[in-house]
């Protein structure tokens, strides 16, 4: 079964497939073709010959037609077999879409990236070569605007998951927890698992006091339960946990806040508190809700009454 680390990462860009083209662009700083559209295309790279081959993951940008197929890697370990893999998967999907390709790797570890970066040479001289494009860690940027954070919540979370063990880890974690507030349960509680399993423990301990918990945590995405119950989560969250009531409404209060903080809306200190000092959850959500979407604090309040 492929580590929690392998498949969160995947996630990210599953989740939000325009991380992709938006890495390769801002931070490779590579040319792409025009598009419209970022869409998932089926991974499964399988030729009439009878070997199996999968991809981790097939991005693919569209403007009225295919333009370019990202082939998306996430690679934790070396691994030779991918050097003979990787130009199939390239070939495979290029005869399917009948455009250009391209290979994306992401991983975790500087000394993977040194070596997923290097050449892939298949025919004689420079007749095939195939030059990846690689993301490690040090190339991964450092989040820490929170309408950035906002506008790409899965950028922030791959953030913190690079630089959650470095000494602008709490400050990282912080604006990506805050940015995880807005979003769908079912992506708020994984991305708050990830978040918070990637931070140092001096960076956890601030990122309790912030969201006012007890020092303890409870995984609750059904996706980090899972590896948690087979012991594959790496650099769990310590303690054991039961998030109390009292903390889950100031963590989202806290989140409210930060929000409206992030789109320049400015609060009364009365209004801050108001906010602030809640415990009605149906309270907060509508609150939550309404932050994404108003144009002057004042409304948030209004619309309540």
């Amino acid at each position: 079964m492929p580590s929690l680390k392998h498949e969160a990462l995947l996630l990210l860009f599953k989740n939000r497939p325009q991380l992709a083209p938006e890495l390769i662009a801002s931070v490779l700083q590579q040319p792409l073709p025009a598009y419209e559209q970022v869409r998932i295309e089926s991974a499964e790279l399988t030729s009439v010959a009878p070997t199996q081959y999968h991809a981790d993951l097939v991005v693919l940008l569209v403007g009225g037609i295919a333009v370019l197929g990202i082939v998306v890697e996430v690679q934790l370990q070396r691994d030779p077999d991918k050097r003979r893999t990787w130009p199939v998967y390239l070939t495979s999907l290029g005869a399917r879409i009948a455009c250009p390709v391209s290979l994306l790797v992401i991983t975790s570890d500087n000394a993977v990236a040194k070596w997923a970066a290097e050449e892939i040479r298949i025919g004689l001289a420079d007749q095939f070569v195939l030059r990846p494009w690689v993301i490690g860690p040090d190339a991964i940027p450092f989040v820490t605007d929170r309408v950035v954070a906002q506008a790409a919540p899965e950028l922030a979370v791959l953030s913190a998951m690079a630089h959650g063990k470095e000494a602008i880890g709490a400050q990282i974690g912080e604006v990506a927890l805050a940015a995880t507030m807005a979003l769908d349960e079912s992506r708020q509680k994984l991305y708050a698992d990830l978040v918070l399993m990637a931070l140092s423990p001096e960076a956890l301990a601030k990122a309790f006091e912030r969201l006012g918990m007890d020092g303890t945590y409870e995984y609750q995405s059904e996706f980090a339960k899972r590896y948690v119950s087979q012991g594959k989560v790496e650099g769990k969250a310590e303690g054991k946990a039961e998030g109390k009531a009292e903390g889950k409404a100031e963590g989202k209060a806290e989140g409210i806040v930060l929000i409206l903080q992030a789109r320049g809306l400015l609060l009364s200190s009365e209004q801050r508190q108001s906010i602030l000092r809640s415990t009605n959850f149906e309270q907060l959500d509508e609150w939550l809700r309404l932050a994404l979407t108003v144009a002057h604090a004042d409304e948030l309040f209004v619309t309540a009454d």
